[in-house]
């Protein structure tokens, strides 16, 4: 997940129990209560809006391993493996193997990909050692769930095969799809709403086990892995308005996790405006605003291990 959109911050006081498994390593809770099959439509949902985007991204990884044969592909931290099956469209000669901690998910996995995606249940970081070789290791917001980032990757990078590339998608643009002025309450309330989100999302790092401080500067992280970084690109996605009835619903989820999250971080207008904004009912609601769009960037970060190796 990429692909992972990410949700980050919704494990403040459940430990990462319903975070975002587009990506995705990432650590989905054991409660037997919890509702997996609505977050794999939404997680599906969400990559199936940046599926372009990630289209693209793969193509350009493919140009990166010209002349690599390329016969295994892994998705670490793949959530219900929408990301995965593209891989597996720009290297259709690979084994693409699907790794998440979620069974639920990777049932999901199995079920889209129609027999064309592996799969591996894997604890996460425990079991990076387990995994096999690959040419290509795809990460999409799974790393940033782990406690010592730079261990990850280390232990990614030791699964590369000679010359193979590790691709990190990390921290790209966060999601914007709502008007500066809604005519709701006051005007930027989508800015409000990430600054929140990332005071969440820095408690969620600290609060992570085992977690390690770092300076988050992906190339010298992966050059730090042993790796030699090959380069940075970000892949826009673009969905104007007026958003099919999908977009909208995965809005919904969002807007309502949003609310979920931040209700302690929030002036009390700003949560007036997040429940109109969730009235189903409402034409000022997400489900039926003209104006409710779709536009972030996903930044990808790549190396390559030594061929000689």
């Amino acid at each position: 997940m990429t692909g992972h959109t990410h949700q980050h911050g919704q494990q403040n006081g459940q430990q990462h129990g319903q975070q975002n498994a587009h990506q995705h390593g990432h650590q989905h809770g054991h409660d037997g209560d919890f509702d997996w099959d609505a977050l794999a439509v939404h997680l599906e949902r969400e990559a199936d809006l940046q599926s372009p985007a990630v289209t693209e991204a793969a193509h350009w990884l493919r140009g990166l391993l010209d002349g690599t044969p390329v016969r295994r592909v892994l998705d670490v931290g793949s959530g219900p493996g929408v990301i995965a099956g593209l891989l597996a469209d720009a290297f259709p000669a690979a084994e693409v193997v699907a790794v998440d901690r979620s069974a639920a998910l990777l049932e999901r996995a199995r079920i889209r990909s129609v027999g064309r995606v592996g799969t591996r249940q894997a604890d996460l970081p425990g079991d990076f050692g387990t995994l096999g070789s690959a040419e290509l290791i795809w990460s999409g917001n799974a790393i940033h769930h782990l406690g010592d980032q730079q261990a990850a990757l280390t232990a990614l990078a030791g699964t590369l095969s000679p010359g193979g590339l590790l691709a990190v998608a990390e921290r790209g643009l966060p999601a914007r799809y709502l008007p500066r002025d809604l005519g709701l309450g006051r005007p930027g309330l989508q800015a409000r709403l990430d600054a929140a989100h990332e005071e969440v999302f820095a408690q969620m790092r600290e609060a992570t086990p085992g977690a390690v401080a770092v300076v988050e500067d992906w190339p010298a992280m992966l050059a730090g892995a042993g790796l030699v970084p090959s380069g940075t690109r970000t892949f826009l996605v673009d969905r104007p308005a007026p958003l099919d009835a999908a977009a909208r619903e995965f809005l919904h989820v969002q807007l309502s996790r949003r609310r979920e999250q931040l209700d302690t971080q929030l002036e009390a207008d700003d949560r007036e405006g997040l429940d109109a904004l969730l009235d189903r009912e409402a034409s000022t609601g997400i489900l039926a605003r003209p104006d409710a769009f779709y536009l972030t960037a996903i930044t990808v970060h790549t190396a390559r291990a030594a061929a000689d190796r």
